[in-house]
């Protein structure tokens, strides 16, 4: 079985850098690191996890806890995550909270107990008091700790207003905005703050109409929407602050025969893969995922070096224009 020192020899370099290489530690040069990669796929070394774990006061491990696998736009982040991750080195353990509070701290100690280099955070139950005491880079996405590592976000306001641009140049004079959970603030809600600016700029009557962490929980929007069209028929453009909001919009017009977008015209926000499989394809908000989680990964890189990062970084979005508005 292959040493550390026999990919050390193969590679032609030292002991310690081949270390580095392996450990994530300090500056590694491409070639280096490049050169290490391929003398240990010669040799089929592999590194032992359990022994490197217990040498050190952490792993090559980040801890990733979203609310939901299954929603298009954190399954879009989680695959971009560990893709990023990879490339620096590092292995994900993903933990899927179910936005319940008690899961997000056990799995908050999960990642603690297991030595995770850090914690990207893409949800937002716990208490901030919480990260005050587990002294490991925490990277929050679309959401903004005080006592949190680093935070990146896109700009939702702007994503809000460029929504209700589009619905109102459109034609649109008689707007639905269906938003974010009532009673529980994210940075998503600024989208509703941008959509709302632009409305009342432009003397455009609105209606903004709140969802239920039910209705999140399980992404069942139908008997929301098809209530709402049915107590507002002179709707004809509607924002909804997810792409699964949107696609189920066009569900229900589909049943209540509603033309899109002659009649109403839809615009959807993250633009996931799923904007592109729907009839007609949704025009929607682009949020730049694969940035977002690129920079989250460098941020906490970085961090877990004991380099300075910034607290926080927003992202423009821009409208996929395609063919509901």
């Amino acid at each position: 079985m292959a040493t550390l020192k026999d990919v050390a020899r193969e590679s032609g370099l030292t002991v310690g850098t081949v270390s580095r290489v392996l450990n994530n530690r300090g500056y590694i040069s491409d070639k280096a690191r490049e050169k290490v990669e391929k003398a240990m796929k010669k040799l089929n070394y592999r590194p032992n996890e359990v022994a490197r774990s217990l040498s050190k006061s952490s792993t090559n491990t980040i801890g990733v806890i979203v609310p939901h696998v299954r929603h298009p736009y954190f399954t879009e982040m989680i695959s971009n995550l560990e893709n990023q991750a990879y490339k620096k080195g590092y292995k994900i353990l993903l933990c899927n909270s179910r936005s319940i509070q008690e899961k997000e701290r056990e799995y908050i100690e999960i990642c603690t107990s297991n030595k995770v280099a850090g914690i990207i955070l893409c949800s937002g139950t716990v208490p901030v008091e919480v990260f005050d005491e587990i002294g490991i880079p925490v990277v929050t996405i679309e959401r903004f700790l005080d006592n949190g590592t680093a935070a990146v976000e896109c700009d939702n306001r702007q994503g809000g207003a460029l929504a209700a641009e589009k619905l109102i140049s459109c034609g649109c004079r008689h707007l639905l905005h269906v938003g974010n959970i009532g009673g529980l603030f994210m940075p998503a809600d600024m989208r509703t703050e941008g959509f709302r600016e632009v409305c009342e700029r432009e003397n455009v009557p609105f209606v903004e109409l709140l969802t239920e962490e039910i209705q999140y929980n399980s992404m069942k929007y139908g008997e929301l929407i098809e209530d709402a069209l049915q107590k507002y028929p002179e709707t004809d453009g509607l924002f909804a602050n997810s792409d699964v909001i949107a696609a189920q919009t066009l569900q229900i017009c589909r049943k209540l025969d509603i033309a899109v977008p002659e009649r109403l015209k839809v615009i959807g926000f993250d633009d996931v893969f799923l904007a592109t499989l729907t009839t007609p394809q949704l025009t929607t908000v682009h949020q730049p995922i694969k940035e977002m989680a690129e920079i989250a990964i460098n941020l906490l890189h970085d961090s877990a070096m004991g380099k300075l990062v910034p607290k926080r970084t927003v992202l423009p979005v821009c409208l996929a224009e395609r063919e509901t508005a």
